[in-house]
């Protein structure tokens, strides 16, 4: 293993365990406010931290993507997938709803073909097929619970972050990071910002630090 697998992989390490954490807190303050809304001010407490990393930003350019459809692909999936993600957190079980995410992983593997040419071996097909049987024991289709909008919105959290994954990928070096942040965020802002008018709870000073915490 190089030192870019290494240090990619404690990168992606890190990334979960944060993700991790913030899960934990999307499941605390959905219990009390509508999951849009606190996407909303998460989105909204993301853009200082932004602001900072933009103003150290060195690189020359704008923030107008070389890969206008690429871009707008993937920002849409993050969007659909923090969407799904915050209301299946909010009203299933934490294990239920990471089971059901695992999928992601599989589900890259399957669109790398198509969208990257990757070659993919048989045992990584039997793994794909054994991963996706166990997503299928956690949903129990026709089992004695039936599966609700939470089971279907992890199942569409799932299928989008792994696009967006892909996508990411096959970007490569072509587009600056603050590019591939700062559209998603906006997406979302402009999303559940119109869903505020809907449904909207005055939120706690101590919830609206955990809202910041998610967006750290």
């Amino acid at each position: 293993m190089t030192p870019g697998n290494i240090k990619g992989a404690l990168l992606a390490l890190l990334s979960m365990g944060l993700y991790s954490t913030h899960d934990v807190i999307i499941k605390l303050l959905g219990g009390t406010y509508p999951a849009l809304q606190v996407l909303f001010f998460s989105a909204l407490l993301s853009f200082p931290p932004i602001a900072v990393l933009l103003l150290r930003d060195r690189t020359h350019g704008t923030l107008r993507p070389h890969n206008p459809f690429w871009v707008g692909l993937r920002s849409a999936c993050i969007v659909i997938s923090g969407v799904c993600g915050f209301y299946a957190f909010s009203t299933l079980p934490l294990a239920q709803v990471y089971s059901i995410l695992f999928a992601a992983p599989m589900i890259v593997t399957v669109l790398s073909v198509p969208l990257l040419g990757e070659k993919v071996g048989i045992h990584r097909w039997l793994a794909v097929a054994l991963g996706l049987c166990g997503v299928l024991i956690v949903l129990r289709p026709g089992g004695g619970d039936a599966l609700t909008f939470g089971h279907l919105a992890a199942l569409m959290a799932a299928f989008c972050s792994a696009t967006a994954a892909v996508v990411t990928r096959k970007l490569g070096g072509s587009e600056r990071p603050l590019v591939l942040l700062m559209w998603p965020m906006l997406g979302n802002l402009m999303l559940t910002g119109a869903s505020l008018t809907i449904a909207y709870t005055p939120m706690q000073l101590p919830h609206l630090a955990m809202s910041g915490m998610i967006a750290v």
